[in-house]
């Protein structure tokens, strides 16, 4: 109940703060009058000019305390390394591939072997993190070419055949005492498996960054242009770096090519993916995710650098470089994850593009 009356001498018990604020609209939005002054061309811009928003900026809270998103609870280990042993497993095939067509039959094995570790690792990190891991069979009762998760499943499921199949038939193949005919049944199926697990490799590669995009998480989905490139980066620098510390120096040629692609794509992506992202790109270089993302740019440096000028011809450099190559992208994997958990704790990244949006959807 108000205390203020109005007697001859004026108002008194005015409360301060209470008084109508008459003529002052809200900053953003457009007054009834300013509506119709729009429609009849008056100012152009639907209101009166000189207008003040009276309206402080919003303090970014929530109901009781709790954030705006659900927050994410995956595991760091599980998810972070179900990412970059996903990118290794996949680029690794494919860098197989090339090198059994070259005939560096070594580097080729080693790239086998490698990529199907990787991608046993990468479905065990994968189903421990689920609530319900003996359910993983049910995400392949369906194929929704919608969902990233659904595809990533059948992608999974077809590329680890193809890849234990190349590594079995690799090994039957080098076993003499087996016979003409199975050696070359073997032949043809390691041929066949190769270049399945190598087609199937850049989907393997790039997907686990469109199901982090197809998310809520302000970091991951509004980088959604970018992060397919910043993956196959990662996991082509990556593979290139395992290709490097396991091949002999005489037949690592290919792989200090990819080792340049790899690094110079992650780097790129990376930058121009903060950039764009503005506001929402500041968890990528704050706190835990800014740590892991300045080391995996200093290593990928560092190893890129090493592979190209001294991989060549000494054994030793080559495998540092690799080393360096492969800590860069799992720290990248980190960064990333970190980036996402960060953006989600912070309500800010949710409501302020939320805001510029709507206020350019009401501009146009």
């Amino acid at each position: 109940m108000s205390t203020s009356d109005v007697t001859k001498d004026g108002i008194e018990g005015e409360r301060q703060g209470r008084s109508a604020l008459v003529g002052q609209g809200l900053d953003g939005h457009r007054t009834r009058r300013g509506r119709r002054s729009g429609r009849n061309g008056r100012n152009g811009r639907g209101g009166r000019r000189g207008e003040r928003p009276v309206v402080p900026e919003a303090e970014f809270t929530s109901y009781y305390g709790k954030p705006i998103l659900n927050q994410i609870t995956w595991e760091p280990r599980d998810i972070a390394g179900y990412f970059f042993l996903g990118g290794l497993a996949g680029a690794g095939s494919m860098l197989a591939a090339g090198a059994q067509l070259t005939g560096r039959a070594r580097m080729a094995r080693a790239m086998k072997v490698s990529s199907l570790v990787a991608i046993a690792g990468s479905t065990a990190a994968l189903i421990h993190d689920l609530g319900r891991p003996e359910r993983f069979h049910h995400m392949l009762r369906v194929a929704k070419l919608t969902s990233p998760m659904s595809v990533g499943s059948w992608l999974l499921a077809a590329y680890g055949p193809a890849a234990g199949a190349a590594v079995v038939a690799q090994e039957a193949r080098r076993q003499r005492w087996l016979g003409r005919r199975l050696v070359s049944a073997a032949t043809v199926l390691d041929r066949a498996a190769t270049a399945a697990a190598a087609g199937l490799g850049p989907g393997v590669l790039t997907y686990t960054a469109v199901l982090a995009c197809d998310t809520a998480v302000p970091s991951w989905h509004e980088g959604y242009r970018q992060m397919p490139f910043l993956f196959a980066g990662s996991g082509l620098a990556a593979a290139s770096g395992m290709a490097l510390a396991v091949s002999p120096t005489a037949q690592n040629g290919p792989a200090r090519s990819a080792a340049l692609a790899g690094g110079l794509l992650e780097i790129a992506s990376a930058k121009v993916m903060e950039h764009r992202l503005g506001l929402v790109g500041e968890p990528y270089s704050e706190g835990q995710a800014g740590r892991y993302m300045r080391a995996a740019e200093a290593l990928t440096v560092a190893g890129t650098a090493t592979a190209v000028l001294l991989a060549g011809r000494s054994r030793p450099a080559a495998v540092a470089s690799g080393a360096a190559l492969l800590a860069a992208s799992a720290c990248t994997r980190f960064g990333v994850f970190h980036a996402g958990r960060q953006s989600a704790e912070d309500p800010r990244y949710t409501v302020i593009p939320q805001r510029r949006r709507g206020e350019s959807d009401a501009a146009r």
